[in-house]
């Protein structure tokens, strides 16, 4: 349950500051117990930063605090070869606030803009930490993928899929 009242807002690239600093703390924390520290040392440095086309998207979204504290980011996007479907894209929640309803606020955000533009199915790769998250909210796995990051780095992942 979400103890203050917060804002979930489009980001702008005003944002990337913030996005970015979220990013950095929380993934080393919320990975650590699902990922080797030989894949942690090489994905974290490129999945760790926001990525400024998203940030300017229109669909990706932070919440912030009354006081200006930026605890959680995710949004969406298009999938190209299935226009009726969102990608989930780049979700974090700050690892000091979890279990607080954020993450949900998030995806309360995601869910309604989507749906508002005709979006019947959501797609997303989540990170091994975050499966029964997305479980809570109605996905459902299909199976792990590995993520190219960069050539010669790939990142362990789990695709996962929902409709409506």
């Amino acid at each position: 349950m979400v103890q203050e009242e917060l804002t979930v807002r489009p980001t702008t690239a005003r944002d990337t500051a913030a996005v970015d600093a979220l990013l950095a703390r929380s993934y080393p924390a919320l990975l650590k117990a699902d990922y080797p520290p030989s894949v942690l040392v090489t994905a974290l440095p490129l999945i760790s930063r926001a990525q400024p086309r998203l940030l300017t998207s229109g669909t990706y979204y932070l919440a912030e605090t009354p006081h200006g504290d930026v605890v959680a980011a995710g949004g969406w996007t298009r999938r190209p070869r299935a226009p009726e479907e969102a990608e989930i894209r780049h979700v974090v929640t700050d690892h000091r606030r979890l279990r607080q309803g954020i993450g949900r606020a998030i995806f309360d955000r995601i869910f309604g803009d989507a749906r508002a533009a005709g979006v019947s199915g959501y797609h997303c790769l989540s990170t091994r930490t975050a499966v029964p998250f997305y479980e809570a909210l109605g996905f459902r796995t299909i199976g792990p993928i590995e993520i190219q990051l960069a050539p010669g780095i790939h990142f362990p992942a789990v695709e996962m899929r929902r409709t409506g």
